[in-house]
């Protein structure tokens, strides 16, 4: 059955109407993969020779171990943005008198089959086969062997269950991303070392080998979790939502706003329901992390803000750029639909305003942990925060009515480049200049505050004046909007 299963499979694809742009994605898709193959490769059988020159003096085993839970934690964090959810396949099944437990193997096995499988194999066993061997014997080998096979399966069906779940709760894949960043962060700024604690691990699984029965057994015991969650809710419904009774005005916060909140809540949901609108709400948790990378204490203790912006204004206002980079293509499916229904346009602008505000808020309000490094920071935030509420909205809106590319939300983002054109590369100038035109001056003058107030006062201003604009950017979409619509049809 499985075969049978493989064969449908092939089939689908070639009979597939967009066969052709498949095709073609698959052939850029593959010359990356091979790409990274070579260079897994040549990190592989090059290793030893890297690590004594990046490290001289210290054993290369100690390094290499070190390094697996380390790639390990990475590979976590990439498969959870990257890795596909193999569940479309099998909806034209659940009706035929197959088993359960047919399907369920056909995923599982399906799932294996991914180069996030593959390239470690290349990087960490001729390493194994060269110096292990050398140094240890065959037992060793054996033991690298299955540590490293069960760490593989067990983030591949680990990434599996966290995105099945996630499906009925965003919380469980936002929770996990967190835990994977602050691992990473923890271990960036030596809290805690994931190096030392790899290498005493792998140590103590040299010294004894029966220790390896860990890793293959974790990675049964998430297979096994895995697959009788998927045995349990093997429903086209269970697969999609969870309750189908809810209406617009389930988010009782949103109530308050009348018709601009019920439209928001509609939005909403629509967001949280599909893959592509849920990974851009996802990628700014993930991006929480980002200043980290912008933000050291030298920066903060001479008042550099200016170092510092684009990661302040890209944090507290991802979700604008990521999701309103697209604004009108999330609807683009029943986009007809919405220009012949009774809809008040300037109430569907409102409602993206509204929406925009509100994530903002959230993102900037979790940010709040870098008050742990400075209270500087704080402020920083809070004049970012302000500019992206009050300007980055009205930007965004604005371009949103020159993008006529259609979208399709069902699928994932990751490597998937439909919908985009030449007015979102367009977009992110004004979005990240705006901010340094406006306060290069004062960091010129070494005036820093005055640059975060001046900044603050732009963003004030774009929020006292929110209803002129919104006037500007309804006018522009009543006279482009069959433009928009004509777009979405192809």
């Amino acid at each position: 059955m499985l075969s049978t299963f493989l064969s449908h499979q092939w089939k689908a694809f070639w009979r597939s109407r967009n066969k052709a742009g498949s095709i073609a994605a698959q052939i850029v898709l593959g010359f990356f993969m091979l790409y990274f193959l070579v260079v897994a490769i040549g990190v592989g059988f090059w290793m030893t020779s890297i690590i004594e020159k990046i490290m001289p003096g210290i054993s290369p085993t100690i390094v290499f171990n070190g390094l697996i839970l380390y790639y390990f934690l990475l590979d976590l964090a990439i498969r959870i943005q990257m890795q596909d959810l193999p569940t479309l396949s099998i909806v034209p099944y659940l009706h035929l008198n197959i088993s359960r437990r047919t399907i369920v193997n056909f995923l599982n096995l399906r799932s294996l089959f991914s180069f996030f499988n593959v390239l470690p194999l290349f990087i960490f066993l001729p390493f194994i086969f060269i110096n292990i061997s050398a140094a240890g014997g065959i037992v060793d080998v054996m033991v690298y062997l299955l540590s490293i096979l069960g760490l593989i399966v067990f983030n591949n069906f680990l990434v599996l269950y966290i995105k099945r779940r996630a499906i009925n709760n965003v919380l469980i894949f936002a929770i996990g991303i967190m835990v994977v960043l602050g691992l990473a962060a923890s271990d960036y700024y030596g809290l805690i070392s994931i190096r030392a604690f790899s290498n005493l691990v792998f140590q103590n699984v040299v010294r004894y080998p029966f220790l390896a029965l860990i890793f293959p057994l974790a990675a049964f015991a998430i297979f096994y979790i895995n697959a009788k969650f998927l045995t349990a809710n093997l429903y086209t419904e269970e697969l999609s939502s969870k309750d189908d009774k809810k209406v617009s005005t389930d988010y009782p916060f949103l109530n308050s706003f009348g018709r601009v909140g019920e439209l928001a809540a509609l939005e909403l949901k629509l967001i949280l329901r599909h893959k592509r609108s849920r990974s851009s709400v996802i990628m700014g948790f993930l991006f929480l992390c980002y200043g980290f990378f912008f933000y050291r204490l030298p920066l903060i203790e001479n008042n550099e803000f200016g170092k510092m912006l684009f990661a302040a204004v890209f944090m507290t206002g991802i979700n604008i750029s990521v999701y309103g980079q697209f604004m009108f293509a999330w609807q683009s499916a029943h986009f007809d639909g919405l220009l012949v229904n009774k809809i008040d346009h300037r109430d569907f602008i409102k409602a993206k305003f509204l929406l925009f505000t509100i994530g903002s808020t959230l993102i900037t309000a979790l940010s709040a942990f870098y008050g742990f490094m400075s209270y500087k920071l704080l402020l920083l935030h809070l004049a970012t925060y302000i500019y992206n509420i009050g300007v980055s909205t009205i930007v965004v809106l604005y371009f949103a009515n020159f993008n006529y590319k259609r979208l399709d939300i069902t699928k994932s983002a990751s490597f998937n480049w439909q919908g985009v054109g030449a007015s979102q590369w367009l977009l992110s100038l004004p979005l990240l200049l705006i901010p340094l035109i406006i306060y290069i001056p004062f960091g010129l003058l070494n005036q820093p505050y005055w640059g975060l107030a001046a900044l603050s006062l732009l963003g004030l201003l774009g929020l006292l004046l929110r209803n002129y604009f919104i006037k500007i950017i309804v006018n522009k979409f009543e006279k482009q909007r069959y433009k928009i619509a004509e777009g979405f049809r192809e």
